[in-house]
């Protein structure tokens, strides 16, 4: 066993593999970026080394750069964590050249697995079975065309390399083949530097069910399933373990075929086998076709953990360090239920855009794993991936795990950016996904519920007020108010472009009156807690002008500064702003171009999703304020359009 590892990421993966790796009285080596001299990951090792600048390009994927790290502070071996290099063949072969230890499988096994056409192929001579499609070198439009007819629409058009649902289009009319093709592989090409596409007969009632699999080179076992179909733009959203509905016989036909898939490219360590599953008449063992194998941690592995009470980080390493694999098949064991549900910062009803902003508060409740990169005052970067946490929950039935997975995201607390929390709140409170009616078409059918905007009560605006005003704690009632008025004082209260004036009255020693639109609330502070009109409230948040009651998974307000009322945010005059902080990826208009409403103006990139931004209007393009590549905020003008005279 090595004494010394370095973690080659950064955030909630580097945080918990350092987690393990200390119990197991390792010395921890981090790595970071000029943007993360303060990250949590930082501050839990035992040394850390800079290793670049802020874009992953310029640090987390500098392969010679972190061998560098790790023989200069005498680490053995190196952990990948997900993402970066951690599927980089080219990395574990220049990590093990150095002498060094690559926590994971062999580079022969990830490029085995790398290409999904390959895969499949690879998949198929193992006995494990493919959906129906075409996974063919002849990449001409035309043949690809006639490979969609031949397999019947709808059809999946993938790119070979890459994931997360990049360079991935439906497509359910011959009609729209050839423009969804071009966009597929312009996606890829951008993403991966590899436009080579397949295609794939589309299952009309689709589950995302993988399996986890653990090999040391020789043989592997499963370690049971994980339903992930409640997804988003192919991103997973909340996974669970075991899969609602499954069957023994589906179950042991799935761990088999997976445990082939392992042990047909001699893996070593965690991997995930993904299949697409139909669920239209149930789980059967003739319903589910490979997709693709990742050959590293999965981000939802803590569910998995929950279920069977084994650290997969520890058997990595242990199976790394030259161990046997730790247990048999029949050793391992199915208990409970479990949970993950991923908190981002979002913007939901925006598109659920990645979103950026200082975490002024943040805070789990008890009963909860929470597995974090970031705390209370660090920021989220454009730079990287916006995931503040992993909420898992176990209980001993799926009903149970569920309700306090629903609870554990009630009493989550977050503020200073905005989340997808009330959708994940939403989502478990949903009645087809409690009764395990789950396939990954949920949310797209039931988007307007899922995102709707929580209702502003009297008693959570009053509570704003008192807390904007400074008075959240009992006494000094004079605080604010001049001794020659009535004690009474006036609040300005925005939300989405809405202004809530609100007036606070104070009636004596711990009691005030607050009127609001439409009502007036009672606020009385007894027993160390504050009550409006009778009612127990929650916790609420104020720093840098914005207050945030924690009710309804948190709703925020911003203070408004009297001095300032007439200020309103810029963006008239036919400009197109940037929606978010990013990276300028294309500009495709020129000045003194006539575009049409619609018509593509620019591609901005941040973290790791590109947006195409479209003309609002019909013109003439008057500027283009930027340039391929530059780095812009959000808010900022890219290109201005004047309007087409009548």
């Amino acid at each position: 066993m090595f004494d010394t590892i370095l973690i080659a990421n950064r955030g909630e993966i580097a945080c918990r593999v350092m987690e393990t790796a200390r119990a197991m009285g390792l010395r921890c080596v981090a790595v970071y970026s000029e943007a993360d001299a303060a990250a949590k990951h930082v501050q839990m090792a035992d040394t850390a080394i800079c290793i670049g600048g802020a874009a992953p390009a310029d640090s987390y994927l500098r392969g010679e750069r972190i061998i560098e790290a790790a023989l200069g502070a005498g680490a053995q071996a190196i952990h990948p964590g997900y993402g970066f290099l951690s599927e980089n063949p080219e990395f574990v072969d220049q990590v093990e050249a150095a002498g060094l230890t690559f926590v994971g499988p062999s580079a022969s096994a990830i490029r085995k697995m790398g290409l999904k056409d390959a895969a499949k192929a690879l998949m198929e001579e193992a006995g494990v079975p493919v959906v129906p499609g075409y996974h063919g070198a002849d990449q001409d439009p035309g043949h690809l065309e006639l490979e969609a007819a031949r397999i019947g629409y709808p059809v999946l058009i993938k790119a070979v390399a890459g994931g997360g649902g990049k360079g991935m289009r439906l497509v359910e009319t011959p009609e729209a083949f050839v423009d969804a093709l071009e966009r597929a592989k312009a996606e890829a090409r951008t993403s991966f530097g590899n436009d080579a596409v397949l295609i794939e007969k589309f299952v009309t009632q689709p589950r995302h069910i993988e399996v986890q699999v653990f090999g040391d080179g020789t043989r592997a076992v499963h370690l049971f399933e994980r339903d992930c179909s409640l997804q988003r733009r192919h991103q997973k959203v909340i996974e669970e373990a075991p899969a609602p509905g499954m069957t023994e016989d589906m179950r042991a036909a799935m761990g088999a075929a997976a445990v082939r898939a392992a042990e047909a490219i001699g893996y070593k360590g965690a991997g995930t086998v993904e299949f697409i599953v139909d669920g239209s008449d149930g789980l059967r063992p003739d319903g589910f076709w490979f997709m693709e194998m990742n050959t590293r941690l999965q981000v939802e592995h803590p569910v998995t953990e929950a279920i069977t009470g084994i650290d997969l980080v520890e058997w990595q390493i242990r199976v790394a360090a030259g161990e046997s694999l730790p247990c048999t098949q029949n050793d391992l064991t199915i208990t409970g239920h479990a949970f993950e549900a991923r908190l981002y910062a979002e913007d939901v009803p925006a598109g659920f855009l990645p979103a950026t902003g200082h975490l002024a508060h943040l805070a789990f409740p008890e009963g909860v794993r929470a597995d974090s990169g970031v705390r209370s005052g660090d920021d989220i970067s454009p730079h990287y991936d916006p995931m503040i946490a992993k909420l898992i929950v176990h209980g001993p039935t799926r009903a149970v795990a569920l309700q306090k997975l629903a609870r554990g995201l009630a009493e989550t607390q977050v503020a200073g950016t905005v989340t997808n929390l009330a959708f994940l709140g939403a989502l478990a409170g949903h009645a087809g996904f409690a009764a395990g009616e789950v396939d990954t078409g949920l949310i797209g059918r039931d988007i307007a519920a899922l995102t709707a905007a929580p209702d502003v009560t009297p008693a959570v605006l009053a509570q704003a007020a008192l807390w904007a005003a400074g008075l959240d704690q009992p006494g000094d009632w004079d605080r604010g108010f001049t001794l020659w008025q009535p004690l009474e004082r006036s609040v300005v209260l925005r939300r989405d472009d809405q202004d809530f004036p609100c007036v606070l009255r104070i009636l004596g020693p711990d009691r005030a009156e607050i009127a609001v639109p439409d009502a007036t609330v009672l606020a009385e502070h007894r027993g160390g807690r504050w009550w409006f009109d009778g009612s127990l409230c929650g916790q609420a948040h104020l720093a840098g002008g914005r207050v945030t009651v924690f009710a309804s998974y948190g709703i925020g307000f911003d203070v408004v500064d009297p001095l300032d009322r007439a200020a309103e945010a810029a963006g008239g005059n036919g400009l197109t702003l940037a929606p978010m902080p990013g990276r300028v990826v294309s500009v495709h208009v020129h000045a003194g171009q006539v575009v049409q409403a619609g018509d593509r103006l620019a591609v901005l990139e941040a973290m790791k999703m590109e947006h195409t931004l479209v003309a609002g209007l019909d013109g003439t393009v008057a500027e283009v304020l930027v340039s391929d590549g530059d780095q812009v905020e959000a808010g900022a003008p890219l290109i201005r359009l004047e309007e087409e005279e009548a």
